[in-house]
């Protein structure tokens, strides 16, 4: 992507370094063998197939699961240039999501927040960790990103590339809009009052949408500044590709569980995020009205 004299967003919040979850060996469980890249690794899977990454953590806890310890932190020159990199990139989101809000929906954009951290951190919804991925809390209206989950995604999914890490904020910027268009609430409430099986598939309507948000994004942004770069779009779809529910269900047990998927298929989540690139249009991102198996 070229970046080059962007602008870096104000609205980002860097706690890099001020958490730790330290003594863990201290309740008295047994030591996991997970040091910090395996809880990662793990969580990861955790975050990208829809499980819950804090019932994870809060099992290593209990098993004394050492290996989090932050201690003091210095970031290195790779990692401030991945944070510059993740605020420029949460800046060219507020631009879009300015533009496409007035042009299409008559209405003003409210950005969200970003919080950096490392190690650990609180939320408006709860404890966050390496392990917890990134994620929206529509609590606080803020983001938060261990921005060591993109070296994950490249060691682990094959699946990196700044485009693709690009990708992830933008996926997550995708359900604060869903948040400010009412949607996450309607969905959440929906969740509530039906089964197991169709609250996962009003998961999946809700991820393939943010999916295609994120589309919007890379698609106006490379309308305004010329960001895309030969090559960028093929590493958002390999990232959409690689997390797919099918694919890491293979992956990690040999076979697959339709009515267990909550995030869509790997194909559902390439073509959601193409499509937004494509069309750049809002109303071509209705997930909640169609055939569920026409997603």
């Amino acid at each position: 992507m070229k970046l080059e004299g962007r602008r870096e967003s104000q609205n980002v919040e860097d706690r890099r370094g001020g958490g730790s979850f330290g003594g863990f060996g201290g309740f008295g469980g047994r030591k996991s063998s997970l040091g910090i890249g395996g809880v990662i690794v793990v969580g990861l899977l955790v975050w990208l197939m829809g499980g819950d990454p804090l019932t994870f953590l809060s099992q290593q806890v209990l098993d004394g699961g050492g290996g989090l310890t932050t201690g003091s932190y210095t970031p290195t020159a790779e990692e401030e240039e991945t944070a510059v990199f993740a605020r420029k990139i949460l800046a060219g989101t507020e631009d879009v999501w300015k533009k496409v809000f007035s042009e299409q929906l008559g209405r003003e954009y409210e950005p969200p927040t970003m919080v950096l951290f490392s190690g650990s951190t609180s939320s408006g919804c709860g404890s966050a960790s390496a392990a917890t991925g990134p994620f929206y809390c529509s609590a606080d209206r803020t983001l938060y990103i261990d921005l060591s989950f993109f070296s994950e995604m490249q060691r682990s999914l094959h699946a990196g590339g700044d485009f693709a890490y690009a990708y992830v904020i933008a996926h997550e910027v995708g359900h604060h809009v869903q948040y400010l268009l009412g949607t996450l609430d309607k969905v959440h409430a929906q969740e509530k009052r039906v089964s197991e099986t169709e609250a996962n598939r009003l998961s999946v309507r809700t991820e393939l949408q943010a999916d295609f948000y994120a589309g919007v994004w890379g698609y106006y942004d490379n309308k305004l500044f010329g960001s895309l770069e030969e090559g960028d779009i093929e590493e958002g779809i390999n990232a959409a590709n690689q997390i797919g529910d099918d694919r890491l269900q293979m992956q990690s047990q040999g076979y697959t569980v339709p009515d267990a998927f909550n995030h869509g298929t790997s194909a559902q989540r390439a073509r959601w995020l193409k499509k937004g690139l494509q069309t750049g249009n809002m109303r071509d991102g209705d997930t909640f009205s169609l055939n569920y198996n026409s997603l």
